[in-house]
């Protein structure tokens, strides 16, 4: 097949007719297609070749690591020879890891090798090239051209941002200029074109129709076919320090997130790899849900953690707040109570922070003792003696840091005194014969002079050892009691004005007693974090490049704050909902966006909103947006379905009966039916009611998969999922009568693509009553109970 046809197909030749071009257009794919198969032969041989060579390197690399060498000619030649060969190990995997990602790619290529066809004219050039777009490229046998360009590449921006006429693309070199005179865009199944279209759009209805209204599965579907422009800018951007992503629910964010990750991946392949971008996901099963998205792009999965992981990592030994259970603890909260925790999560919190840090003096520090086999082995008031000779002038985390160094050179002069006390020559008495040739180490009993001298070396070496714990104690900052420090702190903070004394003191109170039993609340962690931090001048990393946070409203400023001191060399992407508030009244999205840039002092920030939501149908949509008062800013997608129906009982058995024939009525038609709750309480009572009726799965944050079929969950655990149809359970204004209750509506009922219900017991709340009545179905049972 000439390459005229191949990258100049129907250009400059005689006018066809629709059914030959899509002719033309099978012929490629069959042609590419062929290509790919024998790649995907090619490359499966040479996998196999270089996994036996793997096993052999391996094999050879355990012979040689289990040789016994006595002679200390022998042990140097041979840890020479171990070197080498573990290097060989190293460079074997490499290769093949190399190969199973090359065959990977051919594999995801073959039922459906692009999607995207763009027909440009360079200037100077009569003929258009023909090139073509996909989730991976793809060159010729004879590497001498591209069939299939990778949809990261630069020139395949045009695809998604260009117009046709003159377009610019950046490049290596700088920006460049063409024609754009096609765009064509195609469906491809296993090989065949079943859809194909040119368009002027980024990408058409029909086509985004065609990939969104398909069934929901257990996890997040690659659909870089249907990036539209304004979340391929979000894809592309390279140079903001701060990206900051309000997107409307259903608006592709997170996918365009994940497809950022892939872009970013490809862009800085020289210099970026998967293991310094850190993705905070809002559960564990989110976590799961998109795991295949990068994988199916030909990239290693980034590194995804929870903020409670996070947190927890951070305080050793301690039960921290996850953002669910907060969420379930903040329903009972009184008023004060919210105004002391939002107080603790503001940006002033963090900045009274840095200025109690600034201004402490020696006897402000939480000095405490280090005990040893429980006896004080340095006191608090020594370690300040030692903390006050030092210059004033010294910055604090120095003056630590200096303590540090001379307590640690106490202990090694506390070491040799240690060796000659009785408890060492006792301990070295009771030793087994297997302990005590280890502690020789090195040397062999008839290598010592004498007997005394062989006791000094074993007792010396048996107080290093059992000292250990002190040196650790040393290097962790444990001489410094950080909870008392932060208790300190708060003591010293100035009164906010909407917070009473009594509050101030209930929640100190709160605090020290959560600390006794080794728990803490969440609004505690980032001011606290940061103190230590300040103080001992550790905890940052600067090795990360890239920072990721979905579901941005739902974390406080001084987390943010934190995480931004933590990653201090990183860029930062925070993208959320700010309608979709389950802690706090819904805010307005410039409004949100605006604290989080001053906040986090952004030199380059880049704030994209996403408006039109995909996932939903119209009359979804429409009722969801209804339920908010800036919800006229949301564009719906022109895929049709069922209003969203409200069925009104006022009782738990008619109520029981009503979600039980919704469940299989859904269960009849679609994969996965959520039936979402306002909290875990009311989620595990669902459970327990219907499970003897019905097959369903109770989930829990705990748990990491979504199953299919039937599941019943806690609205929080929604977060970034979707399901083909959604029963909204107890939508009464009994359950729903907060300010805050619109935002978590809102959330239920955006997490439905095809069908919602919403089930109310005794009369609906009225955040739901103010919809118009046109854009909803009601079932309302006129006799009461």
């Amino acid at each position: 097949m000439d390459r005229h046809f191949l990258n100049g197909l129907g250009n400059g030749g005689p006018v066809v007719t629709e059914q030959q071009e899509k002719q033309q257009e099978q012929q490629r794919v069959n042609f590419v297609s062929g290509q790919i198969r024998e790649q995907i032969e090619t490359n499966r041989q040479l996998l196999e070749a270089a996994h036996r060579e793997t096993r052999a390197v391996e094999q050879n690399y355990s012979d040689n690591a289990s040789v016994n060498n006595y002679e200390a000619d022998d042990t140097t030649d041979t840890i020479a020879n171990i070197e080498e060969q573990r290097q060989l190990v190293a460079r074997a995997n490499e290769s093949e890891m190399i190969l199973k990602r090359q065959l990977d790619t051919m594999t995801n290529l073959a039922g459906s090798p692009y999607f995207g066809r763009i027909d440009i004219k360079d200037p100077g050039e009569t003929t258009p090239e023909s090139l073509y777009i996909g989730v991976a490229s793809l060159m010729n046998d004879e590497k001498t051209e591209f069939l299939i360009y990778d949809w990261r590449a630069p020139i395949s921006g045009v695809y998604y941002n260009g117009t046709l006429g003159t377009v610019h693309y950046p490049t290596p070199g700088g920006t460049q200029t063409t024609e754009l005179t096609k765009k064509r865009q195609f469906t491809i199944r296993d090989g065949q074109i079943t859809n194909m279209f040119d368009t002027n759009e980024t990408v058409g209805d029909e086509m985004l129709q065609a990939a969104l209204g398909q069934q929901n599965d257990q996890h997040m579907q690659n659909i870089v076919a249907t990036i539209q422009k304004e979340q391929n800018d979000i894809i592309r951007d390279t140079t903001s320090d701060l990206l900051l992503v309000q997107g409307v629910a259903g608006s592709g964010k997170t996918s365009a997130i994940l497809q950022r990750i892939a872009y970013l991946l490809y862009h800085s392949r020289a210099s970026l790899n998967a293991d310094q971008i850190v993705l905070f996901s809002p559960n564990r099963l989110f976590s799961h849900y998109i795991s295949e998205v990068l994988p199916s792009l030909g990239e290693r999965n980034m590194r995804q953690i929870t903020l409670a992981e996070f947190l927890n990592r951070r305080f050793e030994g301690l039960d921290v707040q996850t953002l669910f259970q907060r969420f379930e603890d903040e329903q009972s909260q009184t008023e004060q109570q919210k105004a002391v925790q939002a107080v603790l999560e503001s940006a002033a919190s963090m900045q009274h922070v840095e200025q109690y840090c600034q201004s402490l003096t020696p006897n402000d520090i939480q000095f405490t003792n280090i005990l040893f086999n429980g006896r004080v082995f340095f006191s608090a008031d020594h370690i300040l003696a030692l903390y006050q000779q030092l210059p004033t002038n010294l910055h604090l985390a120095d003056k630590i840091l200096a303590t540090k160094n001379a307590l640690i050179k106490e202990l090694k002069q506390r070491i040799k005194h240690e060796a000659k006390q009785a408890w060492i020559a006792e301990e070295l008495d009771h030793l087994s014969d297997e302990s005590m040739l280890a502690l020789y180490g090195k040397h062999r009993p008839e290598e010592f002079d004498s007997e005394d001298a062989q006791i000094d070396y074993l007792s010396r070496r048996l107080a290093h050892r059992r000292l250990r714990i002190v040196y650790d104690a040393i290097y962790n900052n444990y001489f410094i009691d950080f909870y008392a420090q932060y208790g300190h702190f708060l003591q010293a903070t100035p009164l906010a004005q909407q917070v009473t004394t009594d509050a101030w003191q209930t929640m100190m109170t709160a605090y020290r007693h959560g600390i006794e039993f080794h728990q803490i609340a969440l609004m505690h962690c980032a001011p606290l974090l940061l103190l230590r931090d300040l103080i001992t001048g550790s905890g940052q990393n600067r090795a990360l490049e890239y920072v990721f946070i979905d579901e941005m409203q739902d974390y406080s400023v001084a987390a943010l704050i934190y995480l931004k001191h933590v990653f201090v060399n990183a860029k930062f992407t925070i993208l959320g909902d700010s309608e979709q508030a389950l802690f706090k009244d819904i805010e307005a999205p410039q409004s949100l966006l605006h604290r989080l840039s001053e906040a986090l002092a952004a030199k380059r920030p880049n704030l994209i909103a996403l408006n039109r939501s995909y996932r939903s149908t119209t009359e979804i949509t429409h009722f969801a947006k209804a339920l908010l008062p800036d919800g006229d800013q949301i564009t719906a997608f022109s895929r049709h379905g069922a209003r969203p129906k409200v069925l009104i009982r006022y009782d738990h058995a008619s109520a029981d009966e009503a979600l039980l024939a919704e469940t299989k009525r859904y269960q009849a038609t679609y994969q996965t039916v959520a039936i979402l709750t306002k909290n875990a309480q009311q989620a595990k009572d669902v459970f327990q009611r219907l499970h003897t009726q019905t097959e369903l799965h109770l989930l829990q944050d705990t748990d990491r998969q979504l199953p299919r079929g039937l599941i019943v969950l806690p609205i929080y655990l929604a977060k970034g999922l979707e399901f083909d149809a959604v029963i909204a359970y107890d939508v009464s204004e009994t359950n729903y009568h907060e300010r805050r209750s619109i935002g978590i509506l809102y959330t239920i009922a955006s997490r439905a693509m095809h069908d919602l219900t919403l089930l109310s017991i005794g009369e609906v709340s009225s955040v739901i009553t103010q919809i118009p009545s046109d854009l909803m179905q009601i079932e309302h049972r006129v006799s009461k109970k």
